[in-house]
């Protein structure tokens, strides 16, 4: 016996953990993803939620119906994410791998030049 341990000393080393390997199923109906420009995030205590939306055309704000000064940008969310917050540290950390890999193979990410 061990002098630390009740377990048995045979002199044989631990098991070793095994690897884990996620299968990923991605069912028929969602192959085709959802288009979002636009990112809204936002968390709780437990999680961070993530909205992905689709810009519609610009057009004049209106509040109660009549007519105020600027524009409005309607969006629709298309997909709700949620995550636990110590997730959120390998998604940042997924993302900045895959942008580099993207960079390498098609040059660094720009945004759109804004038109005047």
């Amino acid at each position: 016996m061990n002098e630390t341990s009740d377990a048995p000393d045979d002199g044989a080393t631990p098991p070793r953990p095994q690897p884990l390997h996620f299968a990923i199923d991605l069912p028929a109906e969602l192959e085709g993803g959802a288009y979002a420009n636009v990112l809204a995030a936002w968390h709780s205590a437990y999680e961070f939620t993530l909205d992905f939306a689709s810009t519609g055309p610009v057009r004049p704000r209106t509040v109660n119906g009549e007519p105020v000064d600027g524009y409005e940008v309607p969006c629709r969310i298309v997909s709700r994410v949620k995550i636990p917050v110590p997730l959120v540290f390998d998604v940042i950390r997924t993302l900045n791998e895959e942008m580099t890999k993207y960079e390498a193979e098609y040059g660094e990410i720009r945004r759109p030049e804004q038109r005047s």
